[in-house]
């Protein structure tokens, strides 16, 4: 009986853990490639210290949005308040956010775009805030966001 509960256990420990191994990118340049290689949409996490914990919690560090964002985005995080980036990237940062009209933090805003000759050209999906339901709430948003036609 002790040999299946530290194996449930052990079996728990690494899902949740897993849960918790999201790739976020922090360089908007990698992101962009990678989405155009991968040919997803990026979600952009507007984010900053003090900022709400209730996406992160009840959305973010979910099994089902990790599923869910591995098949359909690639993750980008913007945090506006971080003093380890450099000056140049804060201030992109902040050009981006007021780009896509963020207003209130966290937000997320869908996107896709290209780079040609010199130039980044943003396509705008939609945007999302939080909001109560939970990761199942938070999907079916974003999925009629991403996939207006369904």
């Amino acid at each position: 009986m002790s040999r299946k509960l530290l194996i449930l256990l052990l079996l728990l420990i690494a899902n949740l853990a897993q849960s918790q191994n999201l790739e976020w990118k922090t360089d908007m340049t990698e992101a962009i490639n990678v989405s155009n290689e991968q040919r997803k949409p990026m979600l952009i996490l507007f984010t900053a210290a003090g900022a709400a914990e209730a996406l992160q919690n009840e959305v973010f560090k979910t099994a089902d949005f990790e599923k869910w964002s591995r098949k359909n985005v690639i993750l980008v995080k913007l945090d506006l308040s971080d003093p380890n980036i450099a000056s140049e990237v804060r201030e992109q940062s902040l050009m981006l956010k007021n780009a896509f009209g963020v207003v209130n933090l966290p937000e997320v805003c869908y996107a896709s775009a290209t780079l040609r000759k010199g130039k980044t050209n943003f396509n705008t999906l939609g945007k999302l805030t939080y909001s109560s339901g939970g990761v199942n709430t938070w999907i079916t948003n974003s999925n009629l966001i991403l996939n207006p036609e369904e």
